[in-house]
């Protein structure tokens, strides 16, 4: 999203360095040129987009092109309509499918497929849609992230992120996407619930000390 604020630290750049360690021993067992992708998912303010730019930043050292795609740029609703169209039609359908899936499956597929694709970026500032053409012929390696990011398809290494939004608050409040209202803390609890849902189909969970943990050994 254009005009976000990433607030990376130590505890993300050392979450990418162990993940990267998974992603290059999983590039060892594929053919060469493989399309690899990456799933990041989280409640808001989880830490999401700062991991993915870390992991990105620290797979460029691998000499690994990378390209960052922020799910939530993929909502059905645009950002000036979302609010009222919640309010006044689809409270109780806040949650996966509010993102344009046949929207993201594209952006996959043209990925996969090395071929250029027009991408959905919203500008934070005046809450529009842009359009970024990308080429994908360019990219090695795509990270999804996004509230809802490892419920794509042909994802390789699925990241859950184990924070709740009342835990983040902090960062919800430093970044000041959204403000905290209590209509933006009823549809966090809704958030809450269908990101929820996406934790048993991770590979890795980062924990509340935000180190990485294989899924199988999560308690």
């Amino acid at each position: 999203m254009l005009g976000d604020i990433l607030l990376i630290n130590d505890m993300h750049k050392e979450a990418a360095e162990n993940i990267n360690e998974y992603v290059m021993k999983d590039l060892e067992k594929k053919e060469e040129r493989y399309r690899y992708i990456v799933g990041i998912s989280g409640e808001s303010g989880s830490g999401k987009s700062e991991l993915a730019h870390a992991l990105g930043k620290r797979l460029k050292q691998e000499h690994i092109r990378v390209k960052v795609i922020h799910t939530d740029n993929y909502y059905k609703i645009q950002p000036l309509l979302r609010e009222e169209w919640r309010r006044n039609k689809g409270f109780d359908r806040i949650g996966i499918d509010e993102y344009d899936w046949v929207k993201i499956r594209k952006t996959i597929r043209d990925f996969k497929e090395e071929q250029e694709c027009m991408i959905p970026c919203i500008d934070l500032i005046p809450e529009q849609v842009d359009k970024l053409l990308t080429d994908f012929s360019k990219i090695d390696l795509l990270i999804m992230d996004g509230l809802y990011a490892i419920n794509a398809p042909d994802i390789d290494l699925r990241i859950f992120i184990d924070l709740t939004y009342k835990e983040t608050k902090i960062n919800q409040i430093i970044r000041m996407k959204e403000a905290l209202t209590d209509f933006r803390m009823s549809i966090l609890e809704r958030e809450h619930r269908a990101v929820s849902s996406l934790k048993p189909v991770a590979d890795l969970i980062i924990d509340k000390s935000y180190q990485v943990v294989e899924a199988g050994q999560y308690d």
